[in-house]
């Protein structure tokens, strides 16, 4: 095989699944666990899997799935293409436009970056190289920290990560001081001096967030993680970077590469969190990732969703190296318990990935057939 091929069909499936514990975030909560998988098919019969993002709104994760379908496959199947950048680009250009009339950037960048995904664990298993072997990684071993500990029950999550085999916390915060610092305290107890992040998730206006930051300070914090909007003033985040005595992370919320350009550029955010199923899939984040640690900064991916983009990120971090981690959510979820292969199995708060082509697994829908919406 070579590494061109023609695409023959592009499919996206879109599933759901009830909580019985909502997730919750300082800006709203996830009654259900959605995730929009994308398989794509070449004209050998291999076959590729991504996963679009697609959290918010609540209806969002069935308009990706018809996005992909209905409009964004059609422009990719039947064409021939040397490799997945390239498909990447001929469907970002060929759609700018009508995203842009709509309204929805961000839809299609998401459904854009599903697709890509899938491209790319197609194109490892065409190679039949595992797929952070294909993005230059020299070891399949990787750190990752528990991620989505609310803050209701935040030690009992905390203690269950630890006994899955974490070692390391991120703790959502936003719920005003006394919450935010009980919990604190209590992982901090949990953790020892392990690593220990926080997640205000926008929450706080700039103001708030300075008040704050002296008290968070004692606690020996890895990073703290989206503190104010992504789209406030640089001036205030760097009012923040030289108040605080932790490093600063954000990325998820940063979607184009003028946006990352200027991060990278400058010293406030010492971690960046791209998501490659929310904006620019491996094609954009890749590079990406590497000009982050060319910048002395720490990558670690941002990913909240299914199994399958889970594993993507696994994938890109192994294959980019540094010394970042990998986002597990803690919360219940067996569309991503199901499909995130190794990443499921935590020793030590490390994961060890597989030595098979492309993403090293091939999901069965059928064991989640129920939870399906689209």
């Amino acid at each position: 095989m070579t590494d061109s091929f023609t695409i023959r069909s592009i499919e996206a499936f879109c599933y759901r699944y009830p909580l019985a514990t909502p997730v919750v975030t300082s800006f709203g909560k996830m009654l259900n666990r959605p995730a929009v998988f994308v398989r794509a098919v070449d004209e050998d019969g291999v076959e590729g899997w991504g996963e679009a993002w697609s959290n918010f709104p609540a209806p969002g994760a069935e308009h990706r799935a018809r996005l992909v379908n209905d409009v964004l496959a059609p422009g990719l199947v039947e064409r021939r293409f040397d490799g997945p950048a390239q498909a990447f680009e001929a469907l970002t250009e060929g759609t700018e436009v009508l995203a842009l009339q709509c309204g929805e950037p961000g839809p299609f960048a998401q459904g854009i970056a599903g697709i890509d995904l899938a491209l790319w664990d197609l194109a490892a298993r065409r190679q039949r190289l595992p797929l952070w072997r294909l993005l230059g990684g020299q070891s399949r071993k990787i750190k990752v920290y528990a991620s989505g500990i609310n803050p209701g029950g935040a030690a009992q999550m905390a203690e269950a990560a630890l006994k899955r085999g974490h070692r390391a916390l991120k703790l959502k915060v936003g719920f005003g001081a006394e919450t935010d610092l009980a919990n604190l305290t209590a992982l901090r107890a949990i953790v020892g001096a392990g690593m220990l992040a926080t997640d205000a998730n926008q929450g706080w206006s700039v103001d708030q967030a300075l008040e704050v930051l002296p008290r968070l300070a004692e606690f020996d914090l890895r990073w703290l993680e989206e503190p104010i909007r992504a789209d406030r003033p640089r001036e205030e985040w760097r009012r923040l970077w030289a108040s605080a005595k932790m490093p600063i992370a954000a990325g998820e919320n940063i979607s184009s590469a003028a946006g990352f350009r200027e991060v990278l550029a400058e010293e406030v955010l010492g971690v960046v969190q791209p998501d490659i199923a929310k904006w620019g899939g491996l094609s954009v984040c890749a590079g990406l990732a590497r000009d982050v640690l060319k910048s002395g900064k720490t990558f670690c991916p941002h990913y909240l969703g299914g199994g399958i983009g889970l594993l993507a990120s696994a994938h890109l971090l192994a294959g980019i190296g540094g010394a970042g981690w990998l986002e597990v959510d803690a919360n219940d979820n067996p569309l991503r318990d199901l499909f995130c292969g190794p990443v499921e199995t935590v020793r030590e708060g490390t994961v060890l990935l597989s030595d098979e082509p492309g993403l090293g697994i091939v999901p069965d829908l059928s064991t989640i057939a129920c939870y399906r919406s689209v």
